[in-house]
């Protein structure tokens, strides 16, 4: 699948695919919002996982009784505001953040389509780490370059790819492969930016 073809396909992701779509991105940044909650002595990874984990139920159970509104509120005390920190961890804490909120909101208004904002969105977390940890005195040109050869950069290409892939070949949200979907979006603890959860927060993830 080419850059063009992923990209009509994104487009055209609806209803729960779109949802599991961006709920398969914000699982893999998810380590990226407990390094910075735990730099800053934050108790809220705890939280964080719990409404993860509420919103992966809401896609294979019918008859649960979880309100999306109640999460996105719970959600919006706990995501980082970059502008009044000084770590630079709040920015990829804070597109975790964004990416949930984007799957949530596909549950309350399904009309508007998410997939392609949630797919650029952390695609740029990738970018902006790449910048600040190895670009500095790059222009342009060198930066595009670093963004095209770089291994975070083509994992992540790859990885939404794969989920894209796998949601069009899929006509249910069966248990078996949204815990499939899942595991794949965990990557045993490794994020997107390559940071690895400690084995305490691991007991806690899929």
């Amino acid at each position: 699948m080419n850059s063009a073809q992923f990209q009509k396909a994104l487009e055209q992701l609806r209803g729960w695919r779109q949802y599991a779509f961006l709920l398969a991105l914000a699982e893999r940044a998810f380590p990226n919002f407990v390094l910075f909650a735990e730099s800053q002595g934050l108790k809220s990874p705890a939280v964080m996982r719990v409404l993860l984990d509420q919103a992966w139920q809401m896609l294979v159970e019918r008859d649960h009784d979880i309100d999306p509104y109640r999460l996105l509120t719970r959600l919006e005390s706990l995501v980082p505001n970059p502008e009044k920190h000084e770590s630079y961890g709040a920015f990829p804490a804070a597109d975790m953040g964004f990416l949930l909120e984007s799957a949530l909101l596909c549950r309350v208004n399904t009309d508007k389509p998410r997939g392609a904002e949630g797919s650029a969105r952390a695609l740029g977390t990738v970018m902006s780490f790449l910048e600040v940890s190895e670009g500095e005195g790059m222009d342009d040109d060198d930066l595009v370059r670093l963004f095209d050869r770089h291994e975070l950069m083509r994992v992540e290409r790859s990885f939404q790819r794969e989920v894209v892939v796998m949601l069009r070949r899929q006509r249910a949200p069966t248990e078996d492969f949204i815990q499939e979907l899942r595991e794949m979006a965990a990557n045993g603890g490794v994020s997107n930016l390559g940071i690895a959860l400690d084995d305490d927060d691991q007991e806690a993830a899929p």
